[in-house]
């Protein structure tokens, strides 16, 4: 079949910037000067624990790969900060930050979720149901879980960034339909002025939603955000908006969400095209707010009736995660976190490395090489440049570029003859490779 010769930055649907260069120059200043770049958020399993052999092993893989490093201050894996009013337990914390600082380059805290007695609970006891995790503290109770988080940057002073609660866990409004914004918006400026108060160093963001979307061509949503991907969630844009014009003070402004659909990956066009949900989203939330962005978490593989993922390949995994970041880097994102999928067993999609708790633990996968290589060759700030490609009938070839990298992805599920950047090579199905320029 004949080659399709064409430029990266005039595929349609995949928008490119101006001068050879990729992305908005303003998101680029602001993820320069605010951005800490990719790294990941420790989970319930972790580095910090398991075998000897498997934590000495990812230790080594860690810091082989620094990255900064993400942390929530109760749950995933850290246990209750503040059992009963003025009686502090920070054992699990205080191993995680350990971990951070000897493995990383920044440790970032999320301030999330709060003490059962903060809820409505009773003192010195710890509810560790979802459902305890998913109820914010009630509002007489805000300034308590503010000043819990200005203990929490007391005591770990070298920390000075900071996401506000998770997902706006408990602040959806079931009377009015939307989030509570109002309340979570009150809950972050005490937080924000507490922690400023602590050291004026601290960096402090939110509103931490999920930018949920609707699938094409479904009436209603954000109709200023749209694409083949689908149509920003509404509710999700009002929360922001609302946050943004009413908040004490930002660094930086925080999401999370995934490519896929509310409704999981119907009617969408494919997986990685529905990865240009992340450069949209990401350019209108730094021009709304005129802040650098930061993604919480991101996802691109729908999960199915279990929780578990759809079901791909490894390669097929990571091209389309490696497609997404691609994204996420060209709207001008300044920090993204991946949320590793950490478990105990020997079969785990999409994690970062082998389970510390079996033998052998603690050995590099498919995502952690791609998350470390992306991380060292494309910084926050990184002017990317326009590439050549030649394709057989369709853009199914991806790729990100500056002056010393190129990162190059197969969106097929067959092997390929590519030529980038001038150069002639095959491709595995689902392959992703690393140029030198």
């Amino acid at each position: 079949m004949a080659a399709l010769a064409l430029l990266l930055t005039t595929c349609a649907g995949w928008p490119g910037g101006d001068d050879g260069r990729r992305g908005s120059a303003a998101a680029r200043d602001k993820a320069a000067t605010s951005g800490l770049g990719w790294g990941f958020t420790h989970t319930q399993y972790s580095a910090d624990r398991g075998t000897e052999s498997g934590r000495t092993t990812a230790e080594a893989l860690l810091s082989g790969h620094p990255m900064p490093q993400n942390q929530h201050i109760m749950g995933w894996g850290a246990g209750n900060p503040e059992p009963s009013p003025g009686r502090y337990d920070f054992a699990d914390l205080d191993r995680r930050v350990a971990l951070m600082r000897k493995t990383g380059t920044a440790p970032v805290l999320t301030l999330c979720c709060a003490p059962d007695w903060m809820k409505g609970g009773e003192p010195g006891r710890t509810d560790w149901s979802q459902q305890s995790l998913e109820t914010a503290p009630t509002p007489e109770h805000y300034k308590d879980f503010a000043e819990l988080a200005g203990k929490v940057a007391e005591r770990y002073p070298d920390v000075r960034h900071f996401l506000v609660w998770n997902e706006f866990k408990g602040f959806y409004d079931d009377a009015k339909k939307r989030w509570n914004y109002e309340g979570y918006t009150k809950l972050y400026n005490l937080v924000y002025e507490e922690l400023k108060k602590r050291s004026p160093k601290n960096l402090v963001g939110g509103p931490y939603v999920v930018a949920d979307s609707d699938p094409p061509g479904e009436a209603g949503g954000f109709a200023a955000v749209r694409g083949s991907w689908g149509t920003l969630d509404q509710r999700s844009a009002d929360a922001v908006t609302y946050w943004n014009e009413h908040k004490a003070g930002a660094d930086f402004v925080v999401v999370d969400g995934s490519s896929y659909t509310r409704e999981g990956d119907r009617l969408l066009p494919d997986a990685f095209r529905a990865t240009q949900k992340f450069e949209d989203v990401t350019r209108w939330l730094s021009e709304t707010t005129d802040l650098p962005v930061w993604w919480a978490e991101w996802y691109v593989e729908p999960a199915d009736g279990n929780d578990d993922r759809a079901g791909w390949s490894e390669p097929h995994r990571t091209a389309v995660q490696a497609t997404a970041m691609i994204r996420l880097a060209e709207g001008g994102t300044a920090t993204a976190f991946y949320w590793n999928p950490e478990q105990t067993g020997a079969k785990c999609p999409g994690c970062l490395w082998r389970s510390t708790e079996l033998d052998g633990g603690g050995d590099a996968l498919p995502m952690m090489e791609l998350l470390g290589r992306f991380s060292r060759e494309f910084p926050p700030g990184t002017a990317f440049r326009a590439v050549d490609i030649a394709a057989d009938d369709r853009p199914n070839v991806q790729v990100l570029a500056d002056d010393d990298a190129v990162l190059v992805v197969n969106t097929l599920s067959r092997p390929i003859k590519a030529k980038v950047d001038g150069r002639s090579f095959g491709m595995d199905a689902y392959e992703v490779r690393w140029l030198k320029r």
